[in-house]
Protein backbone atom coordinates (compact mmCIF):
# COMPACT_ATOMS: atom_id res chain seq x y z
CA UNK A 1 0.00 0.00 0.00
CA UNK A 2 3.16 2.65 0.87
CA UNK A 3 4.08 1.94 -2.54
CA UNK A 4 1.12 2.78 -4.58
CA UNK A 5 0.93 5.98 -2.12
CA UNK A 6 4.41 6.90 -3.33
CA UNK A 7 3.68 6.30 -6.62
CA UNK A 8 0.46 8.60 -6.13
CA UNK A 9 2.22 11.15 -4.86
CA UNK A 10 5.24 11.45 -6.86
CA UNK A 11 3.13 11.19 -10.28
CA UNK A 12 0.30 13.98 -8.78
CA UNK A 13 2.23 16.95 -8.76
CA UNK A 14 4.03 16.06 -12.33
CA UNK A 15 0.32 16.14 -13.96
CA UNK A 16 -0.76 19.13 -12.25
CA UNK A 17 2.23 20.60 -13.54
CA UNK A 18 2.05 19.83 -17.26
CA UNK A 19 -1.77 20.69 -17.45
CA UNK A 20 -1.08 24.32 -17.91
CA UNK A 21 1.43 23.79 -20.60
CA UNK A 22 -0.60 22.46 -22.93
CA UNK A 23 -3.51 25.28 -22.73
CA UNK A 24 -3.65 26.37 -26.27
CA UNK A 25 -3.24 30.29 -27.08
CA UNK A 26 -6.33 32.26 -28.26
CA UNK A 27 -6.36 32.90 -32.04
CA UNK A 28 -5.78 31.12 -34.87
CA UNK A 29 -2.36 30.31 -36.10
CA UNK A 30 -0.69 32.23 -38.56
CA UNK A 31 -0.85 30.82 -41.66
CA UNK A 32 2.12 28.99 -43.16
CA UNK A 33 3.44 30.28 -46.16
CA UNK A 34 4.13 27.81 -49.31
CA UNK A 35 7.89 29.02 -50.68
CA UNK A 36 9.96 27.07 -53.27
CA UNK A 37 10.50 24.02 -51.63
CA UNK A 38 7.01 22.60 -52.37
CA UNK A 39 7.44 24.13 -55.88
CA UNK A 40 10.35 21.66 -55.90
CA UNK A 41 8.75 18.65 -54.50
CA UNK A 42 6.20 19.11 -56.85
CA UNK A 43 8.29 19.50 -59.98
CA UNK A 44 10.15 16.61 -59.07
CA UNK A 45 6.76 14.45 -58.60
CA UNK A 46 5.67 15.19 -61.97
CA UNK A 47 9.09 14.67 -63.44
CA UNK A 48 9.35 10.99 -61.75
CA UNK A 49 5.79 10.31 -62.62
CA UNK A 50 6.93 11.36 -66.44
CA UNK A 51 9.98 8.87 -65.90
CA UNK A 52 7.41 5.74 -65.05
CA UNK A 53 5.12 6.44 -67.70
CA UNK A 54 7.60 6.58 -70.31
CA UNK A 55 9.33 3.42 -68.92
CA UNK A 56 6.06 1.29 -68.63
CA UNK A 57 5.69 2.43 -72.33
CA UNK A 58 8.84 1.23 -73.54
CA UNK A 59 8.33 -2.28 -72.18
Amino acid sequence: MTNRLFKTLLILPAILLVLPALAQGAGAPPATPIDGGLSLLLAAGGAYGIKKIRDTRKS
